[in-house]
């Protein structure tokens, strides 16, 4: 087990890490709009998704994984009224590759933020 962590996204706000390599697949944490300095990004929905995609980029990355390698995203949104933006930006950042994905409306989420997208990915290699 490998405990993945980079510098190009925030650092864990608890006790984890921002994600683990088990048996060639990538598993991450949640991730939410926090700049890599973990200063919050404040703004709408689209922004806020744009920022968490960027963290999961840079994670995915540091994992020797991608984008096009998820295979399952799990989508927490605070109001399932800005489920058609959020798409927007999701289909952005998936194209054509589309991994299975489920989403559901959440209470409240850390820091009070819009969105959280956790993900599965294979490792290359």
């Amino acid at each position: 087990m490998l405990q993945v962590q980079t510098k190009q996204a925030p650092q864990a706000i608890g006790p984890y890490s921002q994600g683990i390599v088990v048996n060639n697949l990538f598993y991450s944490s949640g991730q939410i709009p926090l700049r890599p300095d973990g200063t919050l990004v404040e703004g709408d929905i689209k922004t806020q998704t744009e920022q968490v995609f960027q963290n999961l980029k840079a994670v995915l990355e540091e994992a020797g994984a991608s984008l096009n390698t998820v295979v399952k995203a799990t989508v927490f949104i605070k109001d399932m009224d800005n489920f058609a933006d959020l798409n927007e930006v999701y289909a952005q950042y998936f194209g054509d590759h589309k991994p299975a994905r489920s989403c559901v409306e959440v209470a409240r989420l850390p820091k009070d933020v819009l969105v959280e997208i956790e993900v599965v990915a294979l490792v290359k290699g």
